[in-house]
């Protein structure tokens, strides 16, 4: 997923210069939409959740992949892969042992949990030659915890993992026609659309309330709801919004996410955690402004007042207000999404962001 949704284009453009090798857990039936064609991709179990044995297993499969191969640079993406293959690549003697971070579990946790966390963010960078984080202001929260350092950290560009593949996100009316006839949705409604893995920390209970007290009062405000179901909230959301059930509409998992932006008015990412946010510059990419929380991450994404609205996390009463000033004031959405658009082909595409990671690698290598 995490190839899938990020790391396609820096690939194959890593690819023209390098022999890439891809260590990940991969299923039977899995695929990597034609990027098998440009890597050499190797099966490692990997799991998200930790598991000791399984931990230990894969650990020892990434050590004996790395004595195999004489690699010069061994660059890892998520926390678990971060941990098992930065330890092996110092374990095997690989010389540049690149990490990027793309948010912190431990960012809304307290106590314990937010502890030993973050010693595993800690191990990770002690293991690691360079870091990438994937925002200038998630970059700022690491060094003010104390987890990295200046010098051995950076962010390429103005931050984002890979960018945004403009041939894909953008503005699309017969993608808004099809999938708002699809969702019984006129076009005198005004579509507000969560997309992502539905849990507790990305706020969507919050986004449920705050949608609810709008739409009672206004019955074309829509709220389209797009992802995973990952803690089982399904239940909890038709409860909040129960009266209003008709100007919501759910959709478990789509390949195309960027049809559901163009159907759409307004992106709503009310996370209370997030490293970047690469769905905000995506649904610029397609023409459409975000109200979103006022974090680390976020804040990259979005030019506050100009590029969309940002709340503090949390404020139930605030989200609502964003999203009333922007469901009943239409010059607005619009400027703010022209000016989005705007950012987004500037500094933002996965085009500019794969030569930085093209960069980075040569001045390394």
């Amino acid at each position: 997923m995490t190839i899938n949704a990020f790391l396609r284009q820096p690939i194959e453009r890593l690819s023209e210069y390098y022999d890439i090798y891809v260590a990940l857990d991969i299923n039977e039936g899995d695929n990597l939409r034609g990027l098998e064609s440009f890597i050499t991709v190797i099966p490692v179990g990997i799991k998200r959740k930790i598991s000791l044995w399984r931990d230990l297993i894969a650990l020892w499969q990434l050590i004996r992949l790395f004595n195999q191969y004489d690699f010069n640079i061994v660059h890892s993406v998520t926390p678990k892969a971060g941990l098992l293959a930065m330890l092996a690549a110092l374990i095997t003697g690989v010389n540049v042992r690149i990490h990027t971070f793309t948010g912190q579990v431990w960012a809304t946790k307290t106590g314990l949990a937010r502890m030993i966390l973050k010693g595993f963010d800690k191990l990770i960078v002690s293991f690691s030659t360079h870091i990438l984080v994937d925002s200038p202001s998630q970059r700022q929260f690491l060094l003010n915890e104390g987890v990295v350092r200046s010098e051995k950290s950076n962010v390429l560009l103005k931050g984002s993992i890979s960018g945004v593949d403009l041939s894909k996100f953008k503005i699309n009316d017969s993608a808004r026609a099809r999938i708002r006839e699809a969702c019984s949705i006129s076009d005198n409604d005004v579509v507000f659309l969560f997309i992502g893995r539905l849990n507790r920390d990305k706020g969507i209970l919050d986004l449920a309330v705050a949608f609810a007290n709008v739409a009672r009062k206004h019955k074309n405000a829509r709220l389209l709801i797009v992802g995973v179901d990952e803690e089982n909230l399904l239940v909890e959301i038709r409860g909040i919004i129960s009266g209003i059930e008709k100007q919501v509409n759910f959709v478990d998992f789509t390949p195309v996410p960027e049809e559901y932006m163009a159907a759409s008015d307004v992106l709503c990412l009310p996370s209370y955690r997030e490293g970047f946010g690469n769905v905000i510059v995506e649904a610029a990419a397609v023409g459409i402004p975000t109200i979103g929380s006022r974090i680390y991450g976020i804040n990259d994404a979005v030019v506050d007042g100009e590029t969309g609205l940002l709340f503090d996390a949390r404020n139930i009463a605030a989200i609502e207000l964003c999203l009333e000033n922007t469901l009943i004031n239409k010059q607005l959405r619009i400027d703010l999404g022209v000016a989005a658009h705007k950012r987004v082909c500037e500094y933002f595409s996965s085009q500019k962001l794969s030569e930085a990671w093209l960069r980075y690698y040569q001045e390394l290598s």
